[in-house]
């Protein structure tokens, strides 16, 4: 084990027992297959392990939060938590990305940003904890880094839609997304886009991809408008 796992053990108030685990959790398949490890070092299996614990860990957490609300909502709600882009925003309290093990390629195309990659690493973290430490362990995990702000998680993944409800409702117009930079080359871009309300910028985000920089961009504007309505 590196000092660098060392620290992220720190930080997320979890020794692991069975130090390995760890490694195989940080470990990208592009590492994996450029330093010729074999097709079961990386941490694809763990994530298949972690996905499931995350769904009924989720699960019972919504199911005694809202006891008024009907399945279908549930499951909507859920979908919204487990989805990739959210719980890649949930890695960004551990700068998750900045662990991981992964290939020189992938490295240098912005893997550590991108979001299909640190959420992948987020559910496999997750497996290596409860194979670990058991389900209890598992959960705590998931309560403190995944379901600790809901009620944020579910402004993200609903920002655009959200903030296209507000600005019609309150303002009577529609916001706006101008593309106002790029930066980086062709294979590894990072757009930034900000979100006009009535001609005056509100928000900023930046992505991998125009989707994700807008949705960012309309979280922070959502955030913006809350706090002028306080």
């Amino acid at each position: 084990m590196n000092e660098k796992q060392k620290e992220l053990e720190k930080q997320i108030g979890y020794s692991f027992q069975h130090k390995e685990l760890l490694t195989q959790a940080l470990t990208h398949s592009s590492y994996s297959n450029e330093h010729r490890l074999g097709k079961l070092a990386n941490n694809e299996r763990l994530e298949f392990l972690g996905d499931a614990v995350l769904e009924i860990v989720t699960s019972e957490f919504l199911y005694k939060k809202y006891p008024d609300k009907p399945e279908g909502e549930l499951t909507k709600l859920r979908a919204s938590i487990v989805c990739e882009q959210t719980l890649a925003f949930c890695t960004r309290k551990l700068n998750l990305g900045s662990y991981l093990l992964l290939g020189r390629g992938e490295d240098m195309t912005g893997g550590r940003e991108r979001a299909s990659v640190t959420s992948d690493a987020m559910e496999a973290m997750i497996g290596a904890i409860y194979l670990d430490g058991g389900f209890a362990s598992a959960k705590e995990f998931i309560y403190r880094f995944v379901l600790d702000d809901i009620e944020h998680m579910q402004l993200f993944f609903d920002s655009k839609t959200i903030l296209q409800e507000i600005v019609q409702g309150q303002l009577e117009c529609e916001p706006v997304y101008e593309l106002v930079g790029e930066e980086g080359p062709n294979h590894n871009k990072k757009f930034l886009v900000r979100v006009l309300i009535k001609g005056q910028p509100y928000g900023m985000g930046s992505g991998r991809t125009k989707k994700a920089a807008e949705q960012e961009a309309a979280y922070e504007a959502i955030i913006r408008l809350q706090g002028h309505a306080e």
